[in-house]
């Protein structure tokens, strides 16, 4: 009978072995990311987090309109777990009731992260992972750019592009063109105007930055907005790529991690959280160029922070177009956009 007890009992604990090392395979986290950098993505962050928490990451692509789709239409069982995000995208699922509320206390690192990111929407449902400045990209050996406006001159005719209203980078070129040209700072509609009047001299109106890059090294456009966190696509190439530092400044965003409402995967979703934020890994991701650190205590080089968009001061200096006010006129933009510029 103590044989049989004893037997029984290792039965037991291998039953339990194997379910414990099971459930280690199958914890699968389904994440919803930029489309930008991910190979170095995997190498940085992706690979390291399946290693160390013996877990899948999943990984889905896109832009944000496409994006935010699948996170709506899914709403009743979600299929995305967690997502990066612009902070008024994130904020426009938040009042759809989609998102579920971060535990902070679960992150380790939420403290070490600059005051405007540990809670950028005011509601506890986003946590800012990266900062992002917004200027002009240019060929420096054909033109030079001193203002958001040069984007409209007759000198660029033809040789520009510019974001689509619905991507991340759409708002903010509005709002420094609005700025440039004078206009009430609280109405956008005869800059998008202006736009529709030099529509035909503008190349495309691109959706993705690894499609502004491509017409860029093939020469077709010598000028366009972009987000800095696309700028080594264009450091890293045979062409004089410049930076422009407009008179009227650079816009900025953020970036944030959301959850989706009952998804039945918080935990690990807060354990990837909580690796993306830490020190180590910020600073690795930011020494790959890849993104610009959220995490105050991130040091680099001079060089590496050429690349980025980094530290306090310039981080204060940005004009930064509140999500609330993106929310309550996106609608309107997009409409008069289609109408006047997209004809």
């Amino acid at each position: 009978m103590k044989t049989l007890i004893l037997s029984t009992s290792a039965l037991a604990l291998g039953l339990a072995a194997s379910v414990s090392v099971a459930n280690a395979q199958d914890r699968t986290l389904t994440i919803s990311v930029y489309s930008f950098a991910q190979d170095a993505y995997k190498e940085a962050l992706y690979d390291p987090f399946e290693e160390i928490c013996g877990c899948e990451l999943v990984i889905e692509t896109g832009n944000s309109v496409e994006r935010m789709a699948k996170i709506e239409a899914n709403a009743a069982d979600p299929v995305i777990d967690m997502a990066v995000i612009s902070s008024h995208d994130a904020l426009a699922l938040a009042e759809q009731g989609l998102l579920a509320e971060i535990d902070t206390s679960a992150l380790s690192s939420h403290d070490l992260l600059y005051p405007s990111a540990q809670d950028p929407l005011g509601n506890g449902m986003a946590v800012g992972y990266t900062f992002y400045a917004s200027s002009i990209v240019y060929r420096s050996d054909l033109v030079t750019v001193e203002s958001w406006a040069d984007l409209l001159s007759p000198e660029l005719a033809g040789q520009v592009a510019l974001p689509n209203i619905t991507g991340t980078q759409g708002p903010l070129t509005l709002m420094m063109l609005n700025a440039a040209l004078e206009q009430d700072a609280g109405d956008f509609s005869p800059t998008i105007d202006s736009i529709g009047e030099s529509a035909d001299d503008i190349v495309t109106f691109y959706s993705r930055s690894s499609e502004l890059a491509q017409l860029m090294l093939q020469e077709e456009v010598i000028a366009a907005p972009v987000g800095r966190f696309a700028w080594s696509r264009f450091q890293d190439t045979p062409f004089p790529f410049a930076w422009a530092d407009p008179a009227e400044g650079q816009a900025g965003g953020m970036n944030v991690m959301i959850m989706t409402k009952d998804n039945g995967n918080e935990e690990l979703a807060l354990e990837f959280m909580d690796y993306w934020l830490s020190t180590e890994v910020q600073t690795r991701i930011a020494n790959a160029r890849i993104d610009s650190p959220a995490n105050m205590e991130v040091e680099v080089s001079d060089e590496i922070a050429e690349s980025l968009t980094y530290g306090a001061e310039l981080i204060n200096s940005l004009t930064i177009l509140p999500p609330e006010d993106i929310i309550a006129n996106r609608d309107a933009w997009v409409d008069q956009w289609n109408r006047t510029v997209i004809q």
